[in-house]
């Protein structure tokens, strides 16, 4: 692929606008622009369901020198995220699983990217003023227009994003993980496989890691559309069910707080909610929730057990 290089910027809703030059595929896109402090893992987050409606500022001096692997590194079947923003992209790969360079793997799927911004501004810069709706062109448009733009564009609070980026009928997973094709995956501590049962993961965005983790230890792992009644998943009489990541504001899902809502009250199977899963089971119960300023997106963010006084490494994507 050959992509033209061009002149790009990002333009945000405050007035801000930061200088680049362009990879991947040119146009324009609009989104919350946030950022990234992850050092590797850039294959993992562009497929991140839970990306979807945000451009990711990545912190890390230079993205893309081990190239885009298979399958198996990604959480999703295409990138879910908007757009990117990096300090410099390397457009050769070394690495024995690359099947193809970062800006060719944007191009392939339509997405744009930006380099060489000054990325330890724009982070200051959101950090300080919080996550904004910004544009990314390689257009020619004034800045003034791109900015009324952002500020006509949906805010992410009220959205419902995960009714955009479910599954739209039910299937099986039984892949796990691969040593062969995943070298890392020998090191991961998975527990010895469970005896085998059926797990029902309700689809708000999952990540396919998610869903490796499940088949890995013997589990039988149907996943269902997000709007699923909780008739229906419990009619399939599972030993447990999982409410799973995703995008956008809860407070959106009101369908999602409904199906916990009846999982909790049936004192069926197990419910178990991972990140806007989790955030719906609160809601079901009371609980409010609220946006963060500028979230909380990167590996080894340290946190603390409070009962135990333990310190867990963790890997963190909310906002």
């Amino acid at each position: 692929m050959n992509a033209p290089i061009l002149p790009a910027r990002l333009v945000l809703e405050d007035g801000s606008v930061f200088h680049g030059r362009s990879f991947g595929k040119p146009g324009e896109v609009i989104a919350e622009v946030v950022f990234n402090t992850s050092h590797t893992g850039y294959q993992e987050v562009l497929t991140d369901p839970s990306y979807c409606f945000e451009a990711i500022c990545f912190t890390v001096p230079i993205l893309g020198i081990y190239g885009v692997a298979d399958e198996g590194d990604a959480q999703a079947k295409r990138p879910m995220a908007s757009g990117m923003l990096c300090r410099e992209v390397s457009r050769r790969a070394s690495n024995w699983r690359a099947r193809q360079t970062l800006p060719d793997y944007l191009e392939e799927h339509g997405l744009l990217g930006i380099e060489q911004i000054d990325t330890r501004s724009l982070t200051q810069h959101l950090r300080d003023h919080g996550a904004q709706i910004g544009v990314l062109t390689t257009g020619e448009e004034p800045d003034a227009d791109l900015v009324d733009k952002a500020r006509a564009a949906p805010r992410m609070q009220g959205l419902d994003l995960a009714s955009r980026v479910t599954t739209r009928e039910p299937y099986s997973w039984t892949t796990g993980f691969d040593a062969a094709t995943t070298p890392h995956a020998s090191t991961r501590q998975l527990a010895p496989p469970a005896q085998e049962g059926e797990v029902v993961v309700v689809d708000f965005g999952v990540k396919h890691d998610i869903l490796r983790h499940l088949a890995s230890r013997g589990m039988r792992v149907t996943v269902v559309p997000a709007q699923t009644s909780a008739e229906e998943v419990l009619a399939r009489d599972p030993d447990g069910v999982l409410l799973s990541n995703g995008p956008g504001d809860p407070a959106a899902v009101g369908y999602g707080i409904e199906l916990a809502r009846a999982l909790i009250a049936a004192e069926g199977p197990p419910v178990f909610g991972v990140c806007l899963g989790f955030q719906l089971m609160c809601l079901a119960m009371g609980a409010k929730a609220y946006k963060l300023k500028f979230g909380h997106r990167g590996a080894n963010h340290p946190v603390r057990d409070e009962r135990s006084g333990k310190v867990l490494i963790t890997s963190m994507n909310h906002g």
